[in-house]
């Protein structure tokens, strides 16, 4: 994995509101808020990552408002919103489409949920300046040493953090192959962990 780019997106459910963004390289990460489908499509192609992270649902339930992927996450101790909510319902048709277009272009695409991240690695959940902190000491460099990241951009963050994990086979896949997984770190603490 050293040279690979690994690309986390936390996707807002409207172009209007900002997306965070980053770019993984070896240990050091850049991040950056976006908004178009256009801007984040033309990054990942001059990126050319070898896996990216969203952080929303790739899927809606084929019936009900849970699919199987979201009662395994619930079951597990892992909260998250039933994809079928006004604002998530929105979120999802439009990262299902964003998908599409991502995958067309030869490139895989993995669902994560970064909250459920950190609750699995024993991180802070919400207190974005002390997941910062934390980020740094596993050994991340870049914008996480130099400026006060948005909690868009920290997310973005957590969800390459995911897809590293997940390219180490230290992840669990909760769901199946019909509505999608949703990728978690196997629990440890993150004091264990070392980029």
């Amino acid at each position: 994995m050293k040279s690979k780019v690994i690309i986390g997106i936390d996707l807002a459910g409207k172009p209007e509101n900002p997306t965070g963004w980053a770019l993984w390289k070896n240990k050091r990460v850049i991040t950056s808020l976006l908004h178009s489908d256009y801007e984040i499509l033309e990054r990942i192609s001059h990126s050319k990552p070898s896996i990216i992270a969203i952080d929303a649902p790739l899927h809606l339930p084929r019936k009900g408002t849970l699919r199987k992927a979201d009662k395994e996450m619930i079951r597990h101790g892992y909260r998250v919103f039933p994809p079928v909510l006004p604002a998530m319902k929105k979120l999802t048709i439009r990262a299902e489409k964003l998908t599409e277009q991502i995958v067309k272009k030869g490139y895989r695409v993995i669902e994560v949920h970064p909250t459920s991240t950190r609750k699995a690695l024993s991180m802070p959940i919400k207190d974005w300046r002390k997941i910062q902190t934390v980020l740094t000491n596993i050994g991340l460099e870049g914008d996480t040493e130099v400026r006060t990241l948005t909690s868009h951009e920290i997310d973005a963050i957590t969800a390459a953090l995911t897809a590293y994990l997940y390219t180490q086979n230290r992840t669990e896949a909760w769901g199946d192959e019909e509505e999608g997984y949703i990728i978690v770190p196997k629990r440890q603490d993150w004091r264990t962990l070392r980029i």
